[in-house]
């Protein structure tokens, strides 16, 4: 970089406030960002709706604190922080979690929380009794994780060192129920690697209703292959190692066992004999005796529910799905409290739609229907046999709160605002607390009757609202447009404050861009701050939606399936060409950025759409999918055995000798994720080809590299000076 590129970027990042009409626009800065966080949004905190219905429960202000839903006023202070002094100790501990037992006559308590991977924590437990107000660890053999209390509150179960234990709270006993657990080879009752990273859970054992049994996972890992990883900063250095299935690779051996706390036996499920399979659920009915559980294959593109008998272990399979691509799963499987139907999701009829059926597999009725995707089912209040889901029937970039019986007649809209609504309800159904925001309005929490009507506000974010006027926030516009391939695409984009038509102005294109995600939300989204930073300085922000994201039906989103980064890419280009025809876009700056996902995106456009883009940051890419794991990647891809050509001409690393733009590469070295591998093989390509690029390494840190101090300011620092030296040099003033 050149002297006076450097002094244009010292210009820049410290030019005095604009005087734009009447007022002044205060500049926003990093350290207002990422320091100060002074735009930080106030949301309500973790709470629980209590067993009443009426009530809520939340820690603030140092007390645990429950609420009246309708009215707001205090009912009580449960317990405060001057109150969680264990016995022997001089100083409180410090809350990090809480849960009830189901009677809600204890709490457990969880702190010194250390985080594992990027769902899966452990820490010191305390139970907490409501009625006695005695504190006590809940074991004194190390840190635990996934502590449970037992559905009468009498016991706790958890998980250390790969093993499951039983606490009696009363006898003061605790035991084992599995012996052979060890790390990186058998766990039992938590998940491994992939599963907590592609299924989304941590927890793998399940109380039955009655509490008299526990049923588990075991993952035998032996033949899982060890990925290692270099953590630095000491005289000589640490290797982890961590079981990483990646594509086309073996994966763990799943049992599923249930234990009777009665007569101390452990008995197998039938899950067939079949190995190489996935058990992506377990779900107790309401029935103590039956225990469902999710069976999938491989590939996944067959799905079978299984309903298994407790006491001998036999299945039998009451649901039965296949696809002609792949099957998400998701946690919507629900057990009516008649013991006789359960309700469903599904991609059957080309959208995500609701569905009710007997115990027996027979489909009842369809209860949604429509050209739109189910986002969210929310819940079943069974007493007035009404249906809760959030959709996004009145565009693919909105969700709104529904309402519908169970023979799908009735529906009702009960959101009141067009954007995003995520909602959380009462117990009873009676109530729900829901936030609310879209593209330009930070979010909104409310207190709503079952029936839509806005009872009370708990924030509505003013300060910050106050605080976006004072820096001028630009409005986040959406727009549309038809690809060569005459696909209609979403988009928003930020255009500065002062803009003027007839200047030419550089782009910078934010993409994820994977499967069933979304950029292009109307929702106060991450990252919002640092685009309205960069538009201040003159850089219109804009994000498109390819083919492959979500909201907009099965073939839209599953059109990817064994060719990923292909299509993504092709509109990602056609987005740029798009732009670049606007006439006030300078096409020849035209820039593109992610994380992840967005990485691997940004690599393959800077590579297979090298005429397009002038610049690129590309964080934590994956380079090849044969570096992924084998769930995320073989549900889209296949095997790399089956598929070869499919991951390799989608790899940016046989595309390099195309690059033409400026890149950097950000990767943290601890990345249990994506693998620094992807970007140390990128580089040997890069240098290969004889390609000049910069590189920004973060020490120990992983996929969201945030570890050590000031990581986050610096990431940001970095990629900011960046985009100024690339996209605003020669800016047409």
């Amino acid at each position: 970089m050149n002297k006076i590129n450097i002094l244009f970027i010292i210009v820049v990042l410290f030019t005095e406030s604009f005087v734009y009409g009447q007022g002044i626009q205060k500049d926003i800065t990093l350290e207002d960002i990422f320091s100060n966080r002074k735009f930080s949004t106030a949301r309500i905190g973790d709470y629980i709706s209590m067993n009443d219905g009426e009530h809520y429960c939340v820690w603030e202000n140092d007390s645990l604190n429950i609420f009246d839903y309708k009215t707001g006023s205090y009912k009580k202070i449960v317990v405060t922080t001057s109150q969680l002094t264990p016995p022997g100790d001089t100083i409180p501990i410090s809350i990090d979690k809480f849960y009830f037992s189901q009677d809600e006559g204890r709490i457990l308590l969880t702190t010194e929380t250390e985080k594992i991977y990027r769902r899966s924590t452990k820490s010191n437990y305390y139970i907490y009794d409501i009625g006695s107000k005695d504190i006590s660890p809940l074991s004194d053999g190390g840190k635990q994780r996934l502590a449970t209390f037992s559905p009468d509150g009498s016991k706790v179960a958890f998980v250390r060192n790969n093993n499951i234990f039983i606490k009696d709270i009363n006898s003061k006993v605790e035991y084992a129920i599995t012996f052979d657990g060890l790390y990186n080879n058998i766990v039992y009752g938590a998940t491994d690697w992939v599963y907590e990273e592609e299924f989304g859970f941590t927890k793998a054992f399940f109380w039955s209703p009655d509490g008299s049994q526990i049923a588990f996972y075991r993952f035998d890992e032996t033949n899982v292959k060890e990925f290692q990883m270099t953590i630095w900063g000491k005289l000589y250095p640490e290797v982890q190692k961590l079981k990483y299935p990646k594509a086309g690779e073996e994966n763990s051996i799943i049992n599923i066992l249930i234990y009777n706390l009665k007569t101390k036996i452990t008995t197998e499920m039938d899950i067939g004999n079949e190995t190489d399979i996935y058990i992506p659920r377990v779900k107790w009915t309401n029935n103590a005796n039956n225990l469902a559980i999710q069976w999938m294959n491989r590939h996944q593109n067959e799905l079978k529910i299984l309903l298994a008998n407790s006491e001998t272990g036999e299945t039998q399979s009451i649901y039965h799905e296949t696809n002609k691509y792949y099957i998400n799963i998701t946690n919507n499987l629900t057990f009516l409290k008649n013991d006789e139907d359960f309700i469903f999701t599904s991609e059957m009829d080309g959208y995500n739609h609701i569905y009710l059926y007997d115990i027996d597999g027979n489909l009842i009725n369809q209860i949604t229907y429509g050209n739109y995707d189910i986002s969210k089912f929310i819940g079943v209040n069974e007493s007035k046999g009404l249906v809760y889901y959030t959709s996004s029937e009145s565009s693919p970039i909105n969700r709104e709160l529904y309402v519908i019986k169970l023979d799908g007649t009735g529906k009702k809209l009960l959101s009141k605002n067009l954007g995003n609504n995520s909602v959380k309800f009462s117990k009873n159904y009676k109530y729900f607390i829901n936030t609310y925001s879209n593209a330009n309005t930070p979010p909104l929490v409310t207190i709503n009757s079952s029936k839509g009507k806005q009872l009370r506000i708990i924030t509505d974010n003013s300060n910050l609202n106050e605080t976006i006027d004072n820096f001028g926030f630009c409005d986040k516009k959406f727009f549309q447009f038809r690809t060569s391939d005459d696909v209609e695409l979403n988009g928003w984009m930020i255009k500065p404050s002062n803009f003027d038509p007839s200047k030419k102005y550089p782009i910078l294109m934010y993409v994820y861009g994977g499967p069933g995600s979304q950029t292009v939300r109307n929702s106060w989204g991450r990252g919002s701050t640092w685009y309205q930073m960069l538009a201040q300085k003159g850089i219109i922000i804009v994000s498109v939606d390819n083919r492959g994201t979500g909201a907009r039906g099965e073939e839209f989103k599953k059109m990817t399936y064994l060719q990923l980064g292909k299509y993504e890419t092709i509109d990602q280009i056609e987005a740029a060409k798009y732009l670049g025809s606007l006439d006030y876009v300078d096409a020849n700056r035209i820039g593109i950025w992610g994380w992840s996902y967005g990485g691997y995106m940004t690599l393959s456009c800077l590579t297979k759409g090298a005429n397009y883009f002038s610049m690129g940051i590309a964080v934590a890419p994956v380079t090849t999918w044969r570096y992924y794991d084998n769930i995320y990647t073989e549900r889209f891809m296949q095997t790399p055995q089956e598929n070869p050509n499919g991951f390799d001409d989608n790899s940016p690393i046989n595309h390099v000798e195309k690059l033409k733009g400026n890149l950097l590469l950000i990767h943290g070295t601890a990345d249990d994720n994506v693998h620094v591998q992807n970007s140390i093989d990128f580089i040997s390509a890069m240098v290969s080809a004889n390609k000049p690029f910069d590189m920004q390494l973060y020490p120990n840190s992983n996929h969201g590299i945030y570890t050590g101090k000031n990581t986050t300011l610096h990431l940001y620092t970095r990629m900011t000076g960046f985009i100024y030296g690339n996209l605003l040099k020669n800016f047409d003033e």
